[in-house]
């Protein structure tokens, strides 16, 4: 289902969602199509997010678009102790 019919379904509310298809612009990622998996209270919206496995996404569908901003992890350099 598009974005958009998941809006129209569940107006104003969090939803925990599988993603099916998106597509990358730089270090953003906008999805097309989702799957429902169940509405989330708005207490639980941060609990859900968190514990939601790879390609599952908690969202408000008050947004017209869905944007996953993807972040970048800078190397960090280890240094050991020189040994004499």
């Amino acid at each position: 289902m598009k974005w958009e019919e998941m809006r129209r379904l569940f107006p104003h509310q969090y939803v925990l969602f599988s993603v099916l298809q998106y597509h990358q612009e730089g270090t953003r990622r906008y999805i097309d199509e989702v799957e429902p998996i169940r509405v989330v209270a708005e207490e639980d919206a941060r609990t859900e997010f968190n514990q939601a496995g790879p390609g599952k996404l908690v969202y408000h569908t008050s947004s017209k678009v869905c944007i996953i901003r993807i972040r970048r992890r800078k190397l960090s350099r280890v240094r050991r102790k020189k040994t004499k």
